[in-house]
């Protein structure tokens, strides 16, 4: 049926960004295996009498550089997925021209099932195996990027941007003000953009890369925290270009500089009571925070093609650029791929430092959680914890993406977790992907082998 009153259902930031205008355009956007925003935008008149929309399922075996991979499961005939609106989800974009909101859509096939490769519907289902446990899982995500220069020649190399005083962004200079200050027009219209769109911002702060900033979530549900992620990218890029200047969220966009991370602090409530199942009632570590870490430790290695799921998420898992690149854990301690923070018994938690920031959030927090929810199943019992200086310690990880697509490919317990028709179209993706890059022919290799070999 036609959903003519449809803005009464949604939030009241977007209610509020509309009252007393006329609304222009409503974009329906889903999220493909890439974290980009696809899907249909339409006068807003019209996607009031409209009762769904439609988009072919083939968007979710698009790889990023425009090719289309086959799982070998059917033939490529392209049927098309219905797309149902989640009011909770929409959202102002003020960064158009005119008065235009965005909703993101859940996907469903023509039986009405939600369809596996789409990504919400992949973090969904982990979310709804924990909770058919009586769990509900909790977390809150870390945002690092680089402003840098605009850089419209990919054979040359990227580079920090101008600042207001005229010189290039430094780096080495964490949590400078001074630095911050040097994009201050950006940050602002940020936190203009975020307040529109209702998104919470924790705090804002400079990294160790020049140009490089890391912004905070507060923390909550999965799902709707990957949906903030989702409308974060967008909107960064999009303030960015405001101020001639890129927003990028690749893992490593400038040599000899730190990598940019999505570090993930988990923590599980019991539903029926409210507590977290981490602690007891005397604030002590239960046996279900040792077996979540467990099962990160023994299921990370599979799920790493999603954590880092290009082949430059790999340059940022290198000694002594601020990138754990182990899976020791340790408390209070930066250098261990799992860290717990210092905090209060009932805000007991883990952070994964493992994932990348160009992974899609809806895939890499969906990936963690699976970990976390394998061990809690499986009682599995953690390695000791680690004291010391744990970039020494490298082992676990894959190095590459062809090593971590083989680990994900044999993963059936993740598979199973995820979802299996997910799992083979998504290695299908990458496996198309990093085909292609095999056939690129470096500036590294023209400048050391054209003459010399």
């Amino acid at each position: 049926m036609p959903h003519s009153d449809w803005l009464e259902h949604a939030p009241q930031h977007a209610r509020d960004y509309v009252d007393g205008r006329r609304l222009d355009e409503v974009e329906c956007v889903v999220a493909d295996l890439s974290g980009i925003a696809r899907g249909k935008a339409m006068p807003a008149a019209k996607f009031a009498t409209q009762p769904y929309f439609y988009l072919p399922n083939s968007i979710f075996q698009q790889t990023i550089t425009g090719d289309w991979a086959d799982d070998g499961d059917a033939a490529f005939t392209e049927p098309d997925m219905i797309l149902r609106p989640d009011w909770a989800a929409t959202r102002a974009a003020p960064w158009t021209a005119d008065w235009t909101v965005q909703v993101i859509h859940d996907m469903f096939d023509q039986s009405g099932e939600p369809v596996p490769a789409a990504p919400r519907n992949v973090l969904k289902r982990v979310v709804g195996l924990y909770e058919a446990r009586g769990w509900k899982p909790v977390v809150a995500p870390e945002m690092e990027f680089y402003l840098v220069a605009r850089n419209i020649d990919p054979a040359k190399p990227v580079e920090p941007p101008m600042g207001r005083s005229g010189r290039r962004a430094a780096g080495r200079q964490a949590y400078s003000m001074s630095a911050i200050d040097e994009y201050g027009r950006v940050i602002d219209d940020i936190y203009d953009f975020a307040e529109a769109m209702g998104l919470e911002i924790d705090g804002i702060l400079q990294e160790g890369g020049s140009g490089q900033v890391e912004l905070n979530l507060r923390h909550g549900d999965p799902v709707r925290l990957a949906d903030e992620i989702f409308c974060y990218k967008r909107m960064i890029r999009e303030a960015a270009l405001r101020h001639d200047c890129y927003a990028t969220f690749m893992a490593k966009p400038i040599q000899d500089e730190p990598g940019s991370a999505m570090h993930i602090h988990h923590s599980v409530v019991d539903i029926a009571t409210g507590r977290n199942i981490f602690v007891d009632e005397k604030g002590l570590e239960t046996e279900r925070f040792l077996h979540f870490i467990g099962g990160m430790q023994r299921h990370l290695p599979e799920v790493i093609a999603l954590l880092a799921p290009y082949v430059n998420s790999y340059r940022r898992y290198v000694p002594d650029f601020a990138a754990p690149i182990n899976l020791e854990w340790g408390r209070d301690n930066r250098t261990t791929g799992l860290r717990v923070p210092v905090s209060e018994p009932f805000a007991r938690r883990v952070e994964n430092r493992i994932a990348g920031m160009d992974c899609n959030p809806y895939l890499g927090i969906a990936a963690s959680l699976a970990c976390g929810y394998l061990g809690l199943v499986n009682r599995i019992d953690p390695a000791p914890q680690f004291t010391g200086d744990a970039y020494e310690s490298q082992e676990g990880i894959p190095r590459d993406l062809s090593e971590a697509l083989d680990r994900f490919e044999a993963a059936s317990e993740i598979h199973e977790v995820l979802h299996p028709r997910f799992a083979s179209i998504y290695a299908a993706v990458k496996r198309l992907e990093y085909g292609a890059f095999l056939q690129v022919i470096s500036p590294w290799e023209r400048e050391h082998l054209l003459l010399n070999v």
